[in-house]
């Protein structure tokens, strides 16, 4: 059995390319080898690619726009790619789509999956299963070893032979539970084998040092733009900052672990806040200027050349607003870049295997997920203990097992597994949320309203009481018990202001009850978080309409077709708008 299970081995890998990126080729052959392969597929994944920054940095951002077949099973209609030249910038849009179609393609097709409950898979798998003190480690949960078999057994999991890569022992797991944890924050792709491991252990590292930061806000080092002159593209794309008068500071997150990570914090002083926003997000990577050339080239991407009102969707790291938010990321000792860690090689297998043990006694398992009609080498990496900012920060086995349920299960099975996770959990604050879940499912909307309403005050954060007063309002929502909502929504959106979809619903509830001042200000508040959002836009133009502010109803209504021509409302009410003009 074992000789056909999937097994990852590492080779020698080479540099062939060491520009801005650590790459066994060049991108220009990079391009051409994806476009080879993309054509002799026969499958429509790419449709095109385009530049879309408008060169006032001259840091090249492109987009690779999903073809029919992609858009049939990802979640994502385009990604975005950056670099210091069109050619990388081109060349990652290029490979970020192929990581993220071989990995939902994967998924469809699961290969070598073995469908089975915990208990099932330690009587099949015996030492050859992933230790369920990983399976806590994963979570940082401290349950007993018997309790956790207990909750793992209340649903079956989707086993896989994964490889641990440092000694290449194929260990099973439930590879599902790794998804449910951090979606595909793990996938990577590469022009080699070697290369795309490397780059998944970046991502995990970047994200496990970014969350730390985020939630802890400890001072970090903040590195001396002088001693980045050493490396000239770093240096050149912090001129192109400069010569626009563009604020960047670069910090040290690399917080023990064995890759650098370099932070970047932007903005523009004469634009923000009217058209461009404060940018903060981090790269990864072996040696320190190439980590930082990742965080510049980022900065890029997100930022719209910093004079085209563009709104970027938080992810790794908070977004900030004002200024004086980052106060706290400015502030800690000047360091030099040089002083950051590094596995800095001419091979690229030896950089993983050096990171790799300077990540014990964390492991790294990983997957290939390599699509079989292209052939370009994608992976899904996984290291257990390693923590991802959008998880929900008091997670527990209890918390997965119950949102998978509650999700899954019949009503029956999720009952029982709620018996179950009481007794491990007793008192535990997800269950009358769960509880709630359930019977909103059933439209049951007495019973979900009161087991909401006795899971806020349980709620150990502003996050998750904001989720729990967001679905007790919605309860009544979906009653049509507009007023009696606005309470709840008004918690959540208070308690959690940069969900939009909190303030969406306040708005919605406020306009439902008449009252258009203040839905305007709720449509308003999610303006200020995604000035992009084209439904709130015309939401607001709505409000400013019926409150007899045509002028201002026509801007918003016409902003926001410029967005999404499909809203049909807005054209709707902006052509009854314009006949009243006329």
């Amino acid at each position: 059995m074992n000789e056909q299970l999937p097994i990852i081995t590492l080779a020698p890998c080479p540099k062939g390319y060491t520009r801005d990126l650590d790459k066994t080729m060049s991108p220009a052959q990079t391009i051409a080898r994806v476009r080879e392969r993309l054509d002799s597929s026969r499958l429509d994944i790419l449709s095109k690619t385009r530049r879309v920054d408008v060169g006032r940095l001259g840091i090249p951002v492109f987009l690779s726009v999903c073809g029919a077949d992609a858009r049939r099973i990802m979640p994502t209609r385009k990604q975005m790619g950056k670099g210091s030249s069109a050619e990388q910038a081109e060349a990652s849009a290029l490979m970020e789509l192929m990581e993220r179609f071989a990995f939902f393609s994967f998924w469809e097709e699961r290969p070598h999956m073995v469908s089975a409950t915990w208990s099932e898979a330690e009587a099949r798998f015996g030492s050859d299963l992933l230790s369920i003190e990983a399976m806590l480690r994963s979570v940082d949960d401290t349950l007993s070893p018997q309790d956790a078999r207990r909750v793992l057994d209340l649903t079956r999991w989707q086993f896989y032979p994964a490889t641990r890569l440092l000694d290449g022992k194929t260990v099973w797991l439930p590879l599902d539970w790794f998804k449910l944890l951090g979606e595909f924050n793990g996938t990577s792709a590469g022009n080699s084998r070697e290369e795309s491991l490397l780059q998944g252990l970046s991502e995990l590292i970047e994200r496990h040092v970014c969350c730390r930061v985020d939630r802890n806000l400890p001072t970090t080092p903040t590195i001396d733009p002088a001693s980045c002159a050493f490396d000239p593209v770093l240096a050149e794309l912090l001129a192109a900052f400069e010569r626009e008068g563009i604020r960047i500071v670069l910090k040290d997150f690399s917080q023990g672990m064995p890759l650098p990570t370099v932070a970047a914090v932007a903005w523009d002083p004469k634009t923000f806040p009217d058209s461009s926003e404060i940018v903060y997000t981090a790269g990864t990577a072996a040696s320190p200027a190439k980590a930082a050339i990742r965080a510049v080239t980022e900065v890029a991407q997100l930022a719209g050349d910093f004079c085209t009102r563009a709104c970027y969707e938080a992810s790794g790291l908070s977004k900030y607003t004002a200024l004086e938010q980052i106060n706290w990321l400015i502030e800690g000792p000047t360091v030099s870049l040089a002083s950051l860690p590094t596995v800095e090689n001419a091979d690229i297998r030896e950089e993983l295997i050096t990171a790799l043990r300077g990540l014990a006694p964390l492991e790294l398992y990983a997957v290939e997920t390599t699509h079989p009609r292209l052939g370009i080498p994608t992976h899904y990496s996984i290291v257990p203990g390693l923590h991802f900012r959008e998880r929900d920060r008091n997670q527990s086995l209890g918390l997965f097992v119950g949102r998978k349920l509650v999700e899954e299960a019949d009503a029956e099975t999720v009952l029982h597994g709620l018996k179950v996770l009481e007794s491990c959990y007793p008192g535990a604050h997800f269950l009358p949320f769960f509880e709630g879940m359930l019977a909103l499912r059933a439209e049951d909307f007495n019973t979900a309203r009161s087991a909401f309403a006795a899971a806020v005050p349980l709620q150990p954060d502003a996050d998750s009481q904001a989720l729990a007063s967001f679905y007790l309002g919605y309860a009544d929502t979906l009653e049509c018990r507009w007023q009696e909502a606005l309470p709840a929504l008004a918690a959540a959106a208070r308690l959690c202001p940069d969900m939009k979809e909190y303030g969406n619903l306040l708005g919605v509830a406020h306009f439902k009850t008449g009252d258009y001042a203040k839905a305007a200000e709720a449509f308003k508040a999610v303006l200020r978080v995604d000035k992009g959002s084209a439904m709130d836009l015309a939401n607001l133009g709505l409000c400013e309409k019926f409150m007899g502010n045509a002028e201002q109803a026509r801007e918003y209504l016409s902003a926001a077709l410029e967005l999404d021509a499909s809203l049909d409302f807005a054209r709707n009410h902006l052509a009854e708008l314009e006949g009243q003009a006329n």
